[in-house]
């Protein structure tokens, strides 16, 4: 197969790269030159808000590895002054994340492209970077991909309105699309650096301790397009790791900080995540290789 893969000189890119390199033919697109480990695959020098550009990367490409967006907020209240720091417009959250991926599909499906694999975020919940004083609205635990989702900034809007225009294209073209709501990656490094450095919880965490090694999400986005003629022509997977990031029990957590969720719980053994991704494992046999909690 031939396999587009965005954001190719990002650090999640190169995982994906190795990934599939041995089974597939590579394409790799990005606005900056790929490390020299890929050099000898061919690179696409653009933009994923340039149409023309998005025409240039797909010719002849049979499937899209999706791993390109702008990965926090840049109108959020809270991090306008970081975003101007770092030469960002206001807009940079939604041209990247809202017409980069609607680029994507309308020349993929011009272009005869058959599948799509996006990297999407579980910010799509909008359980952080929360604006308002509403805390997020919890239905029950663990969540899983029917919980309903509240986004109020612009990139957890963006990453699940993403989800649908996918759908959009699938039910409209045929593509065979797909989203992975990614937890905060961890490479080996981090992973390190965590549990060298890992304290009891000093409070709830908002983005619920969630964590996912970069080689799983990798792994799951391979599943993912190799087993597509056998999945739903357009589905959304939760990925993270089968743990949480914090030394005490899940149901300890809880306890302690959120009483108020206890109704809500439903199997949370252990230092269990408390978000699910056994809608993932069913339907590609994926699983959770990484840990930090051995490297303490």
């Amino acid at each position: 197969m031939r396999v587009l893969v965005t954001a190719a000189n990002g650090k999640l890119g190169a995982y994906v790269i190795r990934a599939l390199a041995r089974d597939h033919e590579l394409v790799l697109f990005a606005r900056h030159q790929p490390s020299a480990e890929f050099a000898g695959l061919p690179w696409i020098q653009g933009d994923i808000t340039s149409l023309d550009d998005w025409r240039r990367a797909l010719v002849g490409i049979d499937a899209v590895q999706h791993l390109a967006a702008q990965p926090w907020p840049t109108d959020h209240p809270q991090m306008r002054e970081q975003a101007a720091a770092e030469g960002l417009p206001v807009d940079a959250t939604f041209r990247a994340n809202m017409l980069g991926v609607y680029n994507l599909m309308q020349t993929a499906v011009e272009a005869g492209v058959r599948t799509v694999v996006m990297a999407g975020s579980n910010c799509a919940l909008g359980h952080g970077f929360r604006i308002s004083a509403t805390p997020f609205p919890h239905a029950f635990l663990p969540i899983d991909e029917t919980h309903p989702t509240w986004p109020e900034d612009s990139y957890s809007f963006t990453k699940r309105a993403a989800e649908d225009l996918l759908a959009s294209y699938t039910r409209a073209y045929g593509i065979r699309t797909y989203v992975t709501r990614i937890a905060g990656i961890f490479p080996a490094e981090r992973r390190h650096q965590h549990a060298s450095a890992v304290i009891r919880a000093p409070g709830w965490n908002s983005w619920l301790w969630g964590w996912v090694g970069s080689e799983d999400v990798a792994a799951a986005h391979r599943l993912i397009m190799e087993a597509a003629g056998n999945l739903p022509p357009h589905d959304v997977y939760f990925l993270n790791a089968d743990d949480t990031l914090a030394l005490e029990p899940t149901r300890e957590l809880i306890e302690q900080f959120r009483p108020d969720l206890l109704p809500l719980v439903r199997d949370l053994e252990g230092h269990a995540s408390l978000i699910s991704c056994s809608k993932l494992k069913a339907a590609t046999g994926w699983r959770h290789q990484t840990t930090w909690r051995d490297l303490r």
